[in-house]
């Protein structure tokens, strides 16, 4: 039986925005992908091949979807001159091949990353405007990750369906003002499945954490082959998940600011669950 990540990540319930992960004031709703040992995505699971618990406690799944979902996505491009050269040229060819696998009502925004962060195409269904932003996209500044990653989170937070972030960069971090607690704070608080990519010669222990918080997966791609599929493999998970709905057997008090574990497993031997482990109650 596999089960999911366990780090901490707060999810709100009972706000009136909308949420990826609520609907309604007692439903608890939690996106997760099922990948096999080969990390290919399983479909045709039924409600009956989860469980689901929330802090220790088995809970009663009464909502139950699978298959392709609403998605928003930010695609977040280090344009850094640590970035010049090949690797840059290889980002932009992996954001184009991640677009190419978006279905055409999937809406999706181009962020670049140097001493600022510049959305150069927003939130839309227009594949001609975001191909055009990342083709004009040339090195520029430093790399202020840190601060990057929250704005990023907080230009795809307000969108509608699942949210997602996908960060390619080779991971150097200079003069941020955010530190590595507020980054990792920020993704916990907010509704955003993050997927970052290392470029570089190593992947920062930072993507593994962020990913590990939000349900998403991270990589490290070494060469331009790899780095595409691996842009690719992102974009086919993100359209094949399963969307489990609860209400919890302990209802939550508004206010209260309670942390609720959450816990999914797949009665499956090869199956390996990725979703968020919990909420924070507001």
């Amino acid at each position: 039986m596999a089960v999911a990540a366990a780090l901490t990540a707060p999810l709100t319930v009972a706000l009136p925005s909308a949420s990826q992960f609520t609907s309604g004031v007692n439903l608890v709703e939690v996106y997760a992908s099922v990948t096999d040992s080969r990390g290919a995505a399983i479909s045709g699971l039924t409600q009956a091949d989860f469980e689901l618990r929330e802090n220790g406690e088995l809970q009663q799944i009464s909502n139950f979807a699978a298959g392709e979902f609403p998605l928003s996505v930010a695609v977040a491009i280090d344009r850094s001159f640590s970035m010049t050269g090949t690797r840059l040229s290889l980002g932009r060819s992996a954001a184009h091949a991640f677009l190419a696998e978006l279905r055409p009502q999937d809406e999706a925004m181009i962020l670049a990353v140097g001493s600022q962060v510049d959305v150069v195409a927003p939130l839309s269904t227009n594949r001609a405007a975001q191909r055009d932003a990342i083709d004009r996209l040339d090195a520029f500044g430093t790399t202020g990750l840190y601060d990057a990653i929250i704005r990023a989170i907080d230009e795809v937070q307000p969108a509608k369906g699942r949210r997602a972030l996908v960060l390619l960069s080779d991971g150097n971090d200079r003069y941020s003002q955010a530190t590595v607690a507020e980054t990792l704070d920020r993704a916990r608080r907010a509704d955003v499945m993050i997927f970052p990519v290392a470029l570089g010669s190593s992947r920062p222990p930072l993507f593994a954490e962020l990913a590990t918080l939000t349900g998403g997966r991270s990589y490290h791609a070494r060469d331009g082959a790899a780095l595409a599929d691996t842009l690719r493999s992102i974009a086919r998970e993100l359209r094949q998940q399963y969307l489990l709905g609860y209400t919890p057997t302990r209802t939550p008090v508004a206010g209260s600011n309670e942390w609720r574990s959450i816990t999914v497993t797949v009665k499956r031997p090869d199956g390996q669950v990725r979703a968020r482990d919990g909420y924070l109650v507001k």
